[in-house]
């Protein structure tokens, strides 16, 4: 029976803020209206527990976004669209190195001959608890193969006569899409079985052997940069994936953060997330990228031996 998928790709998955910036990606939000980032970040986290008071079950994760809503409804994000958001997603920097790193790791292999006569290729995805709209908007959109992340919705349906009827709005008002922090575990399924290139066809909850699915968690690699990605840290490392936490080099705090990672066996490393040539970070991803094309590479040809070994000789 003829293999689903080759298995030829190799997958680096990013998580976005602290990891490809160093701050979270909502700082142009704010900046653009002149809101203070500080507060509303503390009115974020106050939302639980006032929830709770309630005898309601608010999720954090959710909470920002319901907040993000609020303030459009108050009319501190006046006419805040999806649009708005990809064009503030155009002001966000990245760590040093990028984005042209992501096209580093594609040369690394797409360049060399033995490699590409098996069709080996890299791919990156980001997985993130941020806004995909923002994620569109930014530099590294054009090197991304796939995003994961929270939505918005601005035209909404109504009943009208037993009928839904589109009602056209100018500005955000719904959430269409969520991902937190466990969820993003089912991103890390969906990329491995092949949901995200095959949706009509794959279910990420269908039974698929692993030798049947597109992406191997063995050719996987998630760098992202706190406890929060713990559930999908612990996804990779218990399904033979690669797992690095990255931490920002001027902030203390964010090193003991990354390294406690480590220690705990998280994470298989750390390190800063500065992507420039001869970093540790470059040094280490490509270093990975290029031991997962090898092992892909030795398995292919070991596989054409043992067809070559099947054939009968003549007998003299």
């Amino acid at each position: 029976m003829t293999p689903t998928f080759n298995q030829n790709i190799i997958a680096l998955v990013w998580d976005f803020d602290k990891t490809l910036i160093p701050y979270y990606m909502q700082k142009p939000l704010f900046e653009f209206y002149n809101i203070d980032e500080a507060q509303f970040w503390a009115e974020v986290n106050q939302l639980p527990a006032l929830y709770k008071a309630q005898g309601i079950t608010l999720s954090p994760d959710t909470a920002y976004l319901n907040h993000i809503l609020t303030y459009v409804k108050q009319g501190k994000f006046k006419n805040l669209s999806n649009q708005k958001l990809r064009e503030l997603g155009s002001q966000l920097e990245m760590f040093h190195g990028l984005p042209n790193f992501f096209q580093t790791c594609r040369d690394l292999i797409e360049k060399n001959s033995d490699y590409q006569k098996f069709n080996l290729k890299v791919e990156h995805y980001v997985v993130s608890t941020g806004l995909t709209e923002m994620i569109k908007g930014s530099s590294i959109n054009q090197y991304i193969d796939g995003i994961w992340g929270c939505e918005f919705i601005e035209d909404f349906y109504v009943s009208e006569n037993s009928q839904l009827i589109l009602n056209k709005e100018k500005q955000i008002n719904n959430i269409a899409y969520l991902i937190d922090n466990t969820t993003k575990t089912r991103a890390l399924f969906e990329i491995n079985k092949g949901v995200n290139v095959h949706p009509e066809e794959i279910s990420v909850n269908q039974s698929m052997p692993e030798k049947e699915r597109r992406v191997p968690f063995e050719n996987m690699i998630y760098i992202a940069d706190g406890p929060s990605d713990i559930p999908a840290f612990s996804v990779m490392k218990k399904n033979k994936g690669k797992a690095f936490a990255v931490y920002n080099k001027e902030h203390a705090k964010s090193f003991k953060q990354a390294k406690k990672l480590v220690d705990d066996n998280r994470v298989d490393n750390c390190f800063a997330a500065d992507y420039r040539e001869a970093s540790d970070a470059f040094l280490w991803l490509t270093n990975e990228v290029i031991d997962i094309a090898d092992r892909i590479l030795s398995n292919k040809k070991s596989q054409l031996r043992q067809g070559k070994n099947s054939v009968p000789l003549h007998i003299n």
